[in-house]
């Protein structure tokens, strides 16, 4: 029987958490909640209220954003460690369907990882639906070791 080489992450959801109470308040403003981190890989929940809803009653695009923007930075630091200065370079977001009110969830995997750029996937589901939401795609430059 072969037996998977899989590596553990660099960075626990304990010490990302502290990472981002330290370095990162803006995520406060979302209240996301990491769920898991591995290597190269992260899934987020968005806890959906009140402050998230655009007109129609759906969850904002701008939400949808940051939750994938804030899962691709979850997946990179699993990879790399604690470089909280890693930063977006570009994000793609494709809106698939109407997601329906409530919580949002996230899964993210690294798809490339270089010495100095980073590129994720990142698929968006919304509680209720089997179905994406949105999906996107974001790159990361990671800054040079000193």
């Amino acid at each position: 029987m072969e037996q998977m080489n899989v590596k553990s992450p660099q960075i626990t959801i304990d010490a990302f958490n502290r990472l981002l109470a330290e370095s990162a308040p803006f995520q406060r403003i979302y209240g996301f909640v990491t769920e898991d981190i591995g290597h190269g890989t992260a899934r987020v929940r968005l806890p959906a209220g009140e402050a998230h809803i655009r007109p129609g009653g759906t969850l904002s695009g701008p939400a949808q954003m940051a939750l994938a923007d804030f899962t691709m930075y979850a997946a990179l630091l699993g990879a790399i460690g604690e470089v909280p200065l890693a930063v977006t370079t570009s994000l793609n977001m494709n809106f698939l369907q109407r997601p329906q009110p409530g919580d949002l969830r996230a899964s993210c995997r690294l798809l490339k990882l270089g010495k100095r750029l980073a590129v994720g996937d990142i698929m968006v589901y919304s509680e209720g639906l089997e179905a994406p939401v949105s999906h996107a795609t974001a790159t990361y430059s990671i800054p040079p070791r000193e």
